[in-house]
């Protein structure tokens, strides 16, 4: 084999997954993540269809819907926390033939790095500052480990991918904002509890949502409308801004903005979209959201992740590690696929969070009628469908 030597960038799930099925293709991957540890808390995300079947190869669907919840309900509540309107979540479960659970992206980020723990190099604490490509490889520098030399190197690394900017240019070039901001955090004791239930409020523009964690846990999650500002740099300044858009909410808005102010972990971002021409460039490829993050509100980040990182690995090893062959057939077999889940991701944002209360009530009307036999499936079905089928790489190492 041509290529052995895989540096990927990035310890979310695009990461571990990709290492994952390189080393069951017979590459040598190492794994770098800025942070010094795996992360927790975060958010939850709705994982099923073809992310969740590249899970069950990897011998995880157990595993999954152990740390996992089966929400019951998504419910829309007032200002006095009366139920407005929402629908059960059977609709899911029927049209993904069960195979749909709703897990933390930190639980499931852990779970990947266990599968990796024997095959690949894995290096916290440290980053890419530099790439440089010759004939025979690429140096990476590292901010703390020196210099060293790979095959090529995978940007796995997000909406923010710093392989992205060093191999292709700065994040603007290539970033579309989708006009809102998303916030969320956990905190410990807060009541009530609504256990497998998804509660959201709503007010032109903004939205909160509150769901129950195990172990006494809560999440928060706030999605409002925003301009092109960037994000506030310090977390008290990140705590301010939601003050301020949520004081004056009903609900549960007063109690939730108290909680805020014993956290010291907040994940504060732009809704936006990564669009690029190439997700390659000689030796140096993007996978999962460094590629073409279709937004963390369409729900599927994570298991776009799994599909993206399971075909490169496959396509470079079906190609015996030509990894230009490889690159362009990884395009050619997802590009198409990505662009509708964006587009779906456009019209998915603004339904989220209407800007007027016009919105807020077509919205509801709509939802109310999900409980009329059949609606929610033709409503649902398309987006949830998966119009790709995926190769079958024969892998010549176990891969559960």
């Amino acid at each position: 084999m041509a290529i052995g030597t895989v540096l990927i960038s990035g310890g979310g799930i695009a990461g571990p997954a990709l290492a994952f099925w390189l080393a069951a293709g017979g590459f040598r991957p190492t794994l770098i993540e800025r942070a010094p540890h795996l992360r927790t808390g975060g958010y939850v995300i709705d994982f099923w269809g073809l992310g969740y079947g590249i899970a069950e190869r990897m011998g995880l669907e157990e595993e999954i819907n152990r740390v996992g919840y089966h929400v019951r309900e998504v419910r829309f509540v007032n200002d006095r926390g009366k139920r407005v309107t929402g629908f059960g979540t059977d609709v899911f479960t029927e049209l993904t033939a069960g195979r749909f659970v709703t897990l933390g992206r930190s639980d499931l980020s852990r779970l990947l790095f266990d599968k990796i723990k024997d095959t690949t190099e894995v290096i916290f604490d440290d980053e890419i500052l530099g790439i440089q490509e010759h004939p025979a490889g690429v140096r990476v520098n590292f901010k703390r480990g020196g210099e060293r030399a790979f095959d090529l190197v995978i940007g796995a690394d997000g909406l923010h991918s710093g392989v992205r900017r060093l191999a292709f240019g700065p994040q603007q070039q290539f970033e579309k904002r989708l006009g809102y901001a998303v916030a969320a955090f956990e905190c410990a004791g807060y009541r009530p509890r609504d256990e497998d239930v998804y509660l959201m409020y709503g007010q032109p523009g903004r939205m909160l949502g509150r769901f129950t964690l195990r172990d006494n846990r809560t999440l928060f999650l706030f999605v409002f409308a925003a301009g092109n500002d960037p994000v506030p740099a310090t977390l008290e300044m990140q705590k301010a801004v939601l003050r301020k858009i949520y004081g004056g909410g009903g609900w549960e808005c007063p109690r939730i903005l108290n909680a805020l102010d014993g956290i010291d972990d907040l994940y504060f971002d732009s809704v936006s979209q990564i669009r690029m021409n190439s997700w390659s460039q000689g030796r140096i490829a993007l996978t999962g959201d460094a590629a073409f993050c279709v937004s963390l509100l369409a729900g599927q980040g994570s298991a776009l992740a799994m599909i993206s990182a399971y075909i490169l690995a496959g396509e470079l090893f079906r190609a015996e590690g030509r990894y230009q062959e490889a690159f362009r057939t990884y395009e050619t077999l997802l590009r198409d696929y990505i662009h509708t889940k964006q587009r779906g991701a456009e019209r998915f944002a603004t339904a989220f969070a209407p800007r007027t209360q016009l919105g807020l009530f077509v919205r509801n009307l709509v939802i109310s009628t999900f409980a009329i036999p059949g609606v929610a499936r033709l409503a649902i079905g398309r987006e949830i469908a998966d119009a790709l089928q995926l190769p079958d790489y024969r892998w010549p190492s176990p891969t559960n």
